[in-house]
Formats: structure tokens, C-alpha cells, sequence
């Protein structure tokens, strides 16, 4: 997908790198917008871009003219979680896996760090968060949440109460609300309306925010009918738990995150100070998990049109994105790996499986075999659920129909239980484009993300 204002403009130096043509601002830009896919490493990010455009073509997260390469390691593991990433970039602190925006959690000097959310609001600016996961996850919590965990792996009691905690501290004026948000955040749109209204303590988290008047959509039509308004705040919960992944959305209640991070940015805009928007892709990472290929690429195309549907709407509001930053990443990577000396393959449509098919040998173009003699796909993965006891060749023949199939978990070199395939600790992709986007380069830790931000903002 090619940036269409780039050729609008002539900006053809933008996609080529060109950080000379970045356009400059003395006051760093206003305007911050943050995308952050959840487990996208690069091996998942190349699979995306041919599943969607082919080899040759071009995502909008491919366009972005500046690039780093972000080191992902948490402060005791080599791969980080999402909380401790998501902390990483929203405060800058480098904190163990499981951790929301604590320093020294475990010792008497714990304490909360400020994120990048708590610092927008602090000078006046509006802030926002999307999510097609739960806004109470630790994936989104890191941002406005701090919190030392009991653990690592936490049960499922623990972590429905920690979910309901990070929704008290959004809303304002009550029992465990976070005071460094001010007056609270401007925009929060996705899914965990659970979380506010079933709660142990009894409270309606949903009735106590629109009395501080938030309005309150609950599915697309809703969300559509609003118009933005200075001064409105805009709560949309879609769903109890996460919003539905892939391509079992349904598209006339559920917005996807392409219409949310539009909706988002038309409510902060009304703010006319400037804003801070969070968007993520928590579908992408749960996807991997299952070690379902074909619904983290549909998932990580959903972010990319979330992130080319922003470009377009600061264009329309700020030219030349003169005061607008644009940064996109990911929390970590997975452990998908795409095996080699495939033909290629073009991108999928309903007639071709492309890079989620069989190995296609580029001599002959027929199936690739294994030393069991066995065909395999060319997306695999390092650890998963589906792993062939015994030689591969003792089981039901795969085709291109099965393997490409929606919900087809790919196979595993080690086994693990279903729906616990781990993070990867490769280092992940980050883009920017926009006022200071050329100060991301190199490889940098993901703390520094969160210092270039602030930087680049004079935070």
C-alpha cells in the first residue's frame, strides 16, 4: 500500500528514506501518535506484507521514511511481555515482565513512573487510547496503570482484579482513580465493558463516567451518530472482554481500529492544544499464540490500515505533518519463522493460499518435502501446540486448502500447550514519519522510544 498523499505531493524521497525532506518543526510536533502492534516481529511483519500486497508490494508501515531497529529484552527476561514492553514505551522504565509502570517493584523504593499519557494531560494536551483488545488489559493498562503484579503468570482471579483496578483508575473522582490524569482521558475506545460494570465492589464504573460526561457508544452506529464536539469525552466499550479478531468481526456492530483511530483523532482534534494517541493491535499477538498464522496477518493488515487511515487524516489536518509525529512498532516479536527457497507466491486471495500455502519449490513449483517425505507450509513456527508425534508422513496429507484455512494452527518445532505459544527476543521494527521522525535510527533500547517522544514533544 503506497502512501497516497506521497504522490499527492511528490514526495517520493519519503518512501525512499530520505530523512532531508522530513518536514521540520522548532517546537516539535503538537500532535503524537503512537502504534504499537502486540508480538509483530519482523519474520511476521514480511509475511503480513505478502499476504496482503505479494513480495513487491508495500505496506503503509513499510512507507514510514524513517526506521529503527528496537531491543526488546524486559528487566529479568530475554522476552519481553506485553506489559512490560507497553511500560517500557509509555514511561520509560525498564521493568520485569508482568509489571505496569512501577520502578523497583519488590522493594520498599517502588513506585509509579510516569507514562506519556499522564504527561499529555499534565500540559493541557487531550489523550487517547485504542484498542481492539480490553482498555483494561496490561497490554493498554501500561499507559495509565501502576501496578506490581503477585507474579508472572498470574490466575485468572488475580488478573480479572487487576483488570477491574485499571479500570477504577480511569474513572475520575472515585475510589482508585489515577490523579495523573487529570481530569481523565479524552478518548478510550475498544473492548473490557466487563470490567466496569461486573465488579467485585459493586460499582458502576460506566454509570460514574458519564455523569463526568462521557459519552458512551456501544457499537458502530453509535460511534457513526456522534459528532465531535470541543470539550466531549468519548468512552466506547464494544464488547465484555476484547473486541472479535480477524475476519469473524462483525463489521456492523464492532468498529474496526481503522474507525476507531479515525474517530479518535476527529474528538482529540476538538482539544485545538495538541493531542496524544495510543493506538494498538492486541489481536495480533493472541493470534500468534495459537500459532494461527492466517489471523495475525489479517490482524496485522488491520493495523496498517488503522495506521494509513491516520497519515491521511493528520495530512488533511496538518500538511506536510509539520506538527504531527507518527511512530509505529511492536512490543516484541514472535517465534514465526518463514521457511526458505519457497517460489513466491503473490499475495492471498480467495483463489491462491500465497504465503500461508504449501512450500512450493521454485524450480517445478511442486511441494517442498520434508526428509519424512511429507509436504510442509512455508510459515512455521518455533514453538506452538501443533507439533507431529513420530515421522510427519504418518498423518493425513495437507493441501493448500487445509493449511490456509481460517483457525489452521501451523506446526511447532517444540510443543507446547494450545494457546501458549511464547513471544520471540528478536528485536522488532519501529517506522515514524512527521516532525522528528528522523531522530528514530539505529537500534535503540524500547526505553529510549518513550525519551524521543517526550523529547521530540519538549515534555
Amino acid at each position: 500500500m503506497v502512501l497516497k498523499w506521497a504522490a499527492a505531493m511528490g514526495l517520493a524521497a519519503l518512501t525512499a528514506g530520505c530523512a532531508s525532506t522530513q518536514p521540520q518543526s522548532a517546537q516539535g510536533p503538537k500532535n503524537i501518535l503512537l502504534f504499537v502492534a502486540d508480538g509483530m516481529g519482523i519474520n511476521t511483519m514480511t509475511a503480513a506484507r505478502i499476504f496482503a500486497v505479494g513480495e513487491e508490494g508495500q505496506l503503509a508501515l513499510d512507507a514510514l521514511p524513517e526506521a529503527a531497529y528496537v531491543k526488546t529484552y524486559s528487566a529479568n527476561m530475554q522476552a519481553s511481555d506485553g506489559a512490560a514492553a507497553m511500560s517500557a514505551y509509555l514511561s520509560g522504565e525498564k521493568t520485569a515482565n508482568g509489571v505496569l509502570a512501577m520502578s523497583d517493584c519488590g522493594t520498599p523504593q517502588a513506585r509509579p513512573v510516569p507514562t506519556l499519557l499522564e504527561l499529555a494531560k499534565q500540559r493541557g494536551l487531550a489523550a487517547g487510547l485504542v484498542s481492539n483488545g480490553s482498555v483494561t488489559d496490561a497490554f493498554s493498562a501500561a499507559g495509565y496503570f501502576h501496578h506490581c503484579p503477585a507474579g508472572v503468570h498470574l490466575t485468572a482471579a488475580q488478573a480479572s482484579r487487576q483488570a477491574q483496578s485499571a479500570a477504577a483508575a480511569l474513572a475520575p473522582g472515585g475510589a482508585g482513580y489515577n490523579t495523573a490524569l487529570g481530569n481523565g482521558l479524552d478518548v478510550l475506545l475498544g473492548g473490557g465493558a466487563r470490567d466496569f460494570r461486573q465488579r467485585a465492589d459493586g460499582r458502576d464504573l460506566l454509570s460514574e463516567l458519564r455523569a463526568k460526561g462521557y459519552v458512551q457508544p456501544t457499537n458502530l452506529m453509535e460511534l457513526n451518530a456522534l459528532k465531535p464536539a470541543a470539550g466531549q469525552r468519548l468512552l466506547g466499550l464494544f464488547a465484555d472482554e476484547a473486541l472479535t479478531g480477524g475476519s469473524t468481526r462483525d463489521t456492523s456492530r464492532q468498529p474496526s481500529l481503522a474507525q476507531m483511530t479515525q474517530r479518535a483523532i476527529a474528538g482529540l482534534s476538538s482539544n485545538g492544544k495538541g493531542f496524544l494517541l495510543v493506538v494498538g493491535n492486541r489481536h495480533i499477538e493472541k493470534a500468534l499464540a495459537d500459532s494461527s498464522a492466517r489471523t495475525a496477518l489479517e490482524e496485522v493488515q488491520a493495523l496498517d490500515h488503522a495506521l494509513q487511515a491516520a497519515i491521511d487524516e493528520m495530512q488533511r489536518r496538518d500538511p506536510g505533518l509539520k506538527n504531527t509525529l507518527i511512530v509505529a512498532t511492536s512490543t516484541h516479536d514472535s517465534t514465526l519463522v518463514l521457511n526458505g527457497y519457497s517460489r513466491r507466491t503473490g499475495k492471498t486471495t480467495v483463489q491462491e493460499p500465497g504465503v500461508l500455502g504449501l512450500l512450493k519449490r521454485y524450480g517445478d513449483g511442486k511441494p517442498g518435502k520434508d526428509l519424512d517425505g511429507a509436504p510442509y507450509t512455508i510459515i512455521g513456527f518455533g514453538n506452538g501446540s501443533k507439533r507431529v508425534q513420530g515421522p510427519r508422513n504418518s498423518g493425513s496429507v495437507l493441501d493448500d486448502a487445509t493449511v490456509s484455512a481460517s483457525g489452521y494452527a501451523q506446526e511447532a518445532v517444540v510443543r507446547t500447550a494450545p494457546g501458549s505459544a511464547t513471544p520471540g527476543g528478536t528485536d522488532v521494527w519501529l517506522g515514524a514519519i512527521g516532525a522528528r521522525a528522523e531522530d528514530f535510527r539505529g537500534t535503540i533500547d524500547n526505553t529510549r522510544v518513550f525519551n524521543l517522544i517526550r523529547n521530540a514533544a519538549g515534555w
